[in-house]
């Protein structure tokens, strides 16, 4: 059985290259956050500020191979693991039909006024579970 998961393409711009030619590391990261949207969704559906629940407690990438200008990338989004107030975000980057980079994101969810992390709602649950990755 396929995965489910939230897909993005978008064409690189020139500023996204470095002095060699190829895609910049510090782009991934940021990439990665414009394709988390869809995930944010459903903490905050219209993606106002002054009602987000999200906070982001760490992000790691892993690079598998070099990625260049001229080529479309997609962005895969999955969940990766889902805790009782955590949640894992993974994603990968592909250029030409091949892994160009992964990366997790570690979500929580977050009560601004309380400042303490809150349980993921069940229904949100229900719906992570459905883009795990396995």
């Amino acid at each position: 059985m396929a995965n489910k998961f939230f897909h993005e393409s978008f064409k690189p711009r020139f500023c996204d290259t470095d002095a060699l030619g190829h895609i910049n590391n510090t782009m991934i990261p940021i990439w990665f956050e414009g394709a988390r949207n869809e995930v944010f969704k459903w903490f905050t559906p219209d993606l106002n500020l002054q009602k987000w629940r999200l906070i982001l407690a760490k992000i790691d990438a892993t690079f598998h191979g070099q990625m260049y200008y001229e080529y479309e990338m997609e962005v895969r989004t999955y969940i990766g693991r889902i805790g009782s107030s955590s949640f894992d975000v993974y994603q990968e980057l592909w250029q030409q039909n091949e892994l160009k980079a992964s990366g997790t994101a570690v979500m929580v969810h977050f009560d601004y006024q309380t400042q303490k992390t809150a349980k993921i709602p069940t229904d949100i649950a229900g719906k992570m579970t459905e883009y795990l990755k396995n």
